[in-house]
């Protein structure tokens, strides 16, 4: 059950989506542009700092209120939606879970009123699922400041006129065993030697800002460390755990409002002298879409309140990440075979859906990754 707070913000946030969102934002998935005036309303909102203690700018919420809001969101648009999820998942809560104090005044309270987003620099091209065996970047110690050099690969946030400051897991160095030494360090926008590539071109996610970001000889303070010199896979690790849960929102979202957008549809469309909601066909299909979604909401909820209660939350993270964007896939799959040619067509919202969804069992964590943690968390071998 939710709690009254938890019941006024999702209505709220289901209010801005179909009022504030959903009007504008098709037109700025066809250009493939960054929603500016939207994040300025939704920072107004307090959204990126639901989970942000008040004495750094935030609602002082919890992190199950981000993810009713992000699921919100994504029943009309993911573009939207990631925009908040990344912002918050892998650019606040580092630097709230590990940060300095005097890290957390400099950044959070821009960062928790919209005002600033971040971003996390992880994900590396030759490297994908394969975190410390694929990452070249590193960072030196020389002279009181790190010297940063590589690159990161599908980095969300990293390239908007907001962007503040991204978070850049880099090797600092061989452990006895030859294992690298990983450690996370803050790179202001605009550092010299940090270079912003050009967008992607995506299949879906257009309105949303994914870049590759490169550093040659790139110079930050010693003290822009995040948290402990090697530990940041670690660090890692954890912002993931929690990320999914999120992500998994965010697929329940899009799932959802791909039953929203079939229910719209079959009572109005008309077909052989009836509406097409009439039909037993549909019917199946629709009960099956909202089976799914009502599963895989129940699967982050579970998620969610083993993390907050302090709980192990692995394997039940990885699960609602798998359950949900299986959901996501399949709902899009569907609610497009019901609109028919309509679906394949981009002014409608389940086309963008159906293009949004393919990236929910990529990101933070493949469908074969989360297979990997299940079977872990159940004590078959590694």
């Amino acid at each position: 059950m939710l709690n009254e707070e938890h019941v006024e913000l999702r209505k709220s946030v289901e209010e801005f989506a179909r009022e504030v969102v959903a009007p504008v934002i098709g037109d700025y998935y066809e250009r493939c542009e960054f929603p500016y005036d939207i994040v300025r309303k939704m920072g107004a909102m307090g959204l990126f700092g639901l989970p942000i203690p008040e004495e750094y700018g935030g609602m002082g919420g919890d992190y199950f209120a981000l993810c009713l809001a992000l699921e919100e969101l994504a029943r009309v648009d993911s573009s939207v939606a990631i925009t908040l999820e990344a912002a918050v998942s892998l650019g606040e809560m580092p630097i709230l879970r590990f940060g300095t104090d005097a890290q957390k005044q400099r950044w959070l309270p821009r960062m928790a009123a919209g005002e600033v987003l971040g971003a996390f620099g992880l994900t590396e091209p030759g490297g994908g699922s394969d975190v410390p065996g694929g990452m070249r970047t590193t960072a030196v110690l020389d002279g009181g400041e790190w010297v940063i050099n590589g690159s990161k690969a599908f980095i969300t946030n990293s390239g908007t006129d907001i962007t503040g400051v991204v978070g850049v897991a880099a090797i600092t160095g061989r452990r006895e065993n030859g294992k690298p030494e990983i450690s996370t360090i803050l790179v202001p926008s605009g550092t010299p030697g940090f270079t912003v590539s050009k967008k992607y071109s995506k299949v879906g996610w257009s309105a949303s800002d994914t870049r590759e970001l490169s550093f040659a000889d790139c110079r930050v303070p010693e003290e822009n460390l995040l948290g402990e010199r090697g530990r940041g896979y670690a660090q890692f690790l954890q912002t993931l755990d929690e990320g999914r849960v999120a992500i998994a929102a965010l697929s329940v979202g899009l799932a959802q409002g791909c039953v929203d957008e079939s229910l719209r549809y079959v009572g109005e469309r008309r077909a052989f002298g009836q509406e097409i909601g009439r039909y037993q066909a549909l019917q199946f299909k629709i009960a099956d879409m909202e089976a799914r979604a009502h599963t895989a909401r129940l699967a982050y909820y579970h998620a969610a309140e083993r993390m907050l209660a302090g709980l192990p939350f692995k394997k039940e993270a990885a699960i609602a990440k798998l359950v949900s964007s299986n959901a996501a896939m399949d709902n899009a799959r569907d609610a497009t075979q019901i609109f028919g040619g309509y679906g394949f067509m981009n002014e409608f919202p389940v086309g963008r859906f159906y293009r949004d969804a393919k990236i929910l069992e990529i990101g933070e964590g493949t469908s074969e990754v989360q297979r990997m943690l299940i079977a872990r968390e159940l004590g078959l071998p590694a």
